[in-house]
């Protein structure tokens, strides 16, 4: 018996499940879309191969490097891509793997037990939608090597040499025909990636560089990363900037019903619930049957624990599920064999038999953990108290905002100058800062689809305010109201409704200073934490008005940014005049609408959320109480700083 059929890994494992035509006629099918964040999806699909032969066992150092023109080599230390000849398309299983859809080696379990990309996507789309990609396998003692241009074979497989190594390396080019809008790759993208890989697959080492850039010291930009503890080590990064209240990080790893389970998790001082989970390595960011057994698994055990230790004796009314999770950051990784995905996007679990396997080992590490730290269970269960009187006040401060939106005229803010149009898709309201601003805006807009909400200075923090305080902020019941969207139930005082969201482009406004940047941040952190659905849902915009006018004579034109100024004034010629724009209060009403409100001519940036984790720590971090980080991020980023997220 040859050493890869002992290995249960072959060319006859791999299986060809269709064609794929379709990937460069229709490439967002396959990976979303053909903007950024698909580009950066493509590394993704690569790595991910890397990392199903770590969870097989067979691979513990992967390299990503982000090369000069953009190209993206991916080295990994595992068995190599089988290069065989594939009997049923009787070429090798290298150009199979690279060139049919849904042909790898994961769809065979005795090579895989568990995969994250399940879908059979995998390497040959990113084959498919690349300029050029160059396959590199070390197996079976020599070097195999193949060449392929926008998904075909150039040449067949073939050995280039000898080696005692195994591995596959992986280079390719994204096509500019497909990525019309970019193909450079961001490096704090793919380091955020890279890092949550590795904290989610401990032992793995993953080392991201980019030859493109360098350091102070000339050597180029990389980061290796590396856990040892896994979820727990994940936990305290994410928590970095907030202050728990309990000792120490609670975790757990173990099997449940033959499904491996990873729970870490943390009490903080914080009114935030910051719940994350993973199935294979794929953040299920619309949660799914781990993410519940985790919540009636906590819910159960802490429930039990307060009403056998007293401390609810004096508590007039009952604790609901939300209580126990204010003030939480706990990260769920399962890893399922043959996972049930609700959509292709891979974003909610559907496996019934998880929910049971996840509550059963919660409930196992919460009863050990609150016997063994009572003081710390103590802390909790206390916690939990306050969470629930706050909800209760909660409760009463949103019944204020339903009431005052009945009462008022047409349910709207006195301040709100809405538009004539009464199809949302159509509408837009744009969040101006201050009175001055939103009054030169009113003048500028186009009333029939372009609605005015002035904003009085810096609106609530709301990463340091209980919920209670959030509702009776003045500001923010007056965005709630003029969106039209529901605040929640008590049973779930979390839940956005948006059946009945006003406007399809919710533009942030702010003067381009600093104070700007601030209040746009104050606004977005608001978002972030009680309406996330507006901008996964792509509704969430933050405007860009020009830094300068510059002038010569008859001849104007405007810049956004200090190397627009300078190209211009060189394209102007001597004796041009440069006006600096300090805050929008500094613009008549027709050159907002020429600059910043057109949508002829106007620039915005869509916010989008690329990682939740990331996202969740950067908010934490920028808005929080800890000064340590926050300084430290402003040092790293203060030149490439930019609100878009």
């Amino acid at each position: 018996m040859s050493e890869e059929a002992k290995q249960g890994y072959s060319a006859d494992s791999i299986q060809a499940l269709e064609g794929m035509e379709h990937v460069r006629m229709r490439p967002s099918m396959y990976i979303g879309d053909v903007g950024v964040r698909g580009l950066h999806h493509l590394v993704y699909e690569v790595v991910d191969n890397s990392i199903d032969e770590a969870l097989a066992g067979h691979c513990d150092v992967i390299t990503v490097t982000i090369n000069e023109n953009n190209s993206v080599t991916v080295t990994d230390n595992g068995r190599g891509i089988p290069v065989g000849l594939h009997k049923k398309e009787g070429v090798s299983a290298l150009e199979v793997v690279m060139t049919k859809i849904g042909a790898g080696g994961k769809f065979d379990k005795d090579s895989y037990k568990v995969s994250g990309g399940l879908h059979g996507v995998g390497v040959s789309c990113v084959n498919a939608l690349s300029d050029h990609l160059h396959a590199t396998v070390f197996r079976e003692g020599k070097v195999w090597e193949q060449e392929y241009e926008r998904g075909k074979a150039v040449y067949p497989v073939k050995s280039t040499g000898d080696s005692d190594k195994n591995g596959t390396i992986v280079t390719f080019l994204p096509d500019r025909s497909i990525f019309q809008q970019t193909i450079e790759y961001n490096y704090d993208t793919l380091a955020s990636r890279m890092r949550e890989l590795a904290y989610l697959n401990k032992g793995i080492t993953i080392t991201l560089t980019d030859v493109r850039n360098t350091d102070e010291k000339g050597e180029f930009i990389s980061e290796t990363f590396h856990s040892t503890e896994g979820l727990k080590e994940f936990v305290s990064f994410l928590d970095a900037s907030r202050t728990p209240i309990i000792g120490q990080v609670i975790a757990m790893e173990g099997e449940k019903n033959d499904i491996p389970v990873e729970v870490a998790m943390i009490y903080n001082d914080s009114y935030a619930e910051n719940l994350h989970s993973y199935v294979n390595n794929i953040n299920t960011h619309e949660g799914g049957t781990h993410l519940s057994g985790f919540r009636r698994g906590l819910t159960s055990t802490l429930k039990k624990f307060a009403d056998n230790s007293g401390l609810l004796d004096k508590l007039k009314f009952e604790i609901a599920g939300d209580d126990f999770r204010e003030g939480l950051t706990a990260i769920i990784s399962v890893k399922v064999q043959e996972p049930q995905f609700e959509g292709q996007t891979k974003t909610k679990l559907g496996n019934r038999e998880v929910t049971s396997a996840v509550s059963q080992a919660v409930s196992e590490m919460l009863e050990n953990y609150l016997e063994e730290n009572p003081v710390d269970a103590k802390t909790i269960i206390q916690k939990v108290i306050l969470a629930a009187q706050a909800r209760h006040a909660a409760k009463k401060a949103r019944e204020m905002v339903q009431r005052k939106t009945v009462m008022s005229i047409g349910g709207l803010p006195g301040k709100l100058s809405d538009c004539s149009e009464t199809d949302p898709a159509e509408c837009e309201i744009f969040l101006v800062e201050g009175d001055s601003a939103g009054g030169t805006a009113k003048q500028g807009r186009d009333r029939n689809f372009q609605a005015i909400l002035p904003l009085r200075g810096k609106i609530l923090n709301v990463e340091k305010a209980m919920q209670h305080k959030v509702f009776e902020n003045e500001e923010i019941r007056n965005m709630f109201t003029a969106l039209g969207v529901s605040i929640g139930t008590e049973e779930d005082s979390k839940a956005l409704n948006l059946s009945k969201l006003r406007y399809h482009k919710v533009v942030i406004m702010c003067d381009a200073d600093v104070d700007g940047s601030h209040i746009a941040t104050l606004i977005l952190t608001f978002f972030f934490r009680y309406m996330r659905e507006l901008i996964e849902q792509g509704f969430v915009y933050i405007a860009a008005p020009p830094l300068y006018l510059v002038k010569k004579g008859a001849k104007k034109q405007y810049a956004w940014n200090d190397d627009q100024r300078d190209l211009i004034m060189r394209e102007f010629g001597e004796n041009s005049k440069i006006q600096r724009y300090k805050g929008l209060g500094e613009m008549n009403a027709e050159q907002l609408w020429d600059t910043t409100m057109n949508p002829e001519f106007r620039t915005m940036r869509q916010i989008t959320i690329e990682s939740l984790t990331e996202a969740d720590r950067v908010f934490s971090m920028l808005m929080g109480d800890e000064v340590p980080p926050r300084r430290e991020f402003i040092e790293k980023n203060a030149i490439y700083a930019n609100i878009d997220a």
